[in-house]
């Protein structure tokens, strides 16, 4: 493994990446705000699962493929951006045919369906598998006694602890949007347009960002 000095420079380099603002951070929060706090929790869980793919993808080096075969990449950068603009226009779909009643934030939550669109999201997302063997390379130790590969996965591992921890907390503050919406009556059907807009917006971000 690195030295100290490295190890520490990864630390605070991974400590400023993770609380960024970006993508995953305004993804959790689309989903808390639509679909409730604990949808937001297994929002946050199913990017966290989702984020070992391109991990064990860095360690192994297959993410390299995306480096040699460019259209690779365009596919599943566009097969990303789509879905999250699909499941965006689903949002705003849902939210016609919600009664007074039905948006009581308890019965919008769906956890289960957030967690399982969150890995998808996540996978469909080449920029994560990007920066992994970008920033990952940085900090092992040719020479060190452990094979690169087992660097790779334990720096990746931690990497991605530290982006979940920043999703959480953006979950934490998106709940008091809940708290909100819950106590101002009729607010709280803007939820589900709110999230809808941010989970466009991020797809249309992917598709036309390099």
């Amino acid at each position: 493994m690195p030295n100290t000095d490295v190890l520490f420079a990864f630390l605070i380099a991974t400590a400023i990446f993770s609380y960024m603002p970006g993508p995953s951070m305004l993804y959790a929060a689309a989903q808390t705000i639509s679909r409730g706090r604990r949808a937001g929790w297994m929002a946050s869980l199913g990017i966290h699962i989702g984020g070992y793919v391109h991990v064990f993808a860095a360690a192994l080096g297959i993410s390299v493929l995306f480096n040699t075969v460019p259209i690779l990449y365009s596919l599943i950068k566009f097969a990303g951006a789509g879905y999250l603009i699909w499941l965006g226009i689903q949002f705003f779909r849902s939210s016609h045919h919600l009664s007074e009643d039905q948006i009581d934030t308890g019965k919008m939550e769906t956890p289960k369906i957030a967690f399982w669109q969150s890995i998808t999201v996540e996978v469909l997302n080449p920029k994560t598998a990007m920066f992994y063997i970008a920033f990952l390379p940085q900090f092992v130790d040719p020479s060190g006694g452990l094979p690169l590969w087992s660097q790779l996965l334990i720096l990746g591992t931690f990497v991605n602890v530290m982006f979940s921890s920043a999703d959480v907390f953006c979950v934490l503050l998106s709940s008091r949007v809940i708290d909100f919406l819950q106590e101002a009556k009729g607010s709280a059907r803007w939820a589900q347009p709110v999230g809808g807009v941010l989970l466009i917006g991020l797809g249309i971000h992917l598709a036309v960002s390099q």
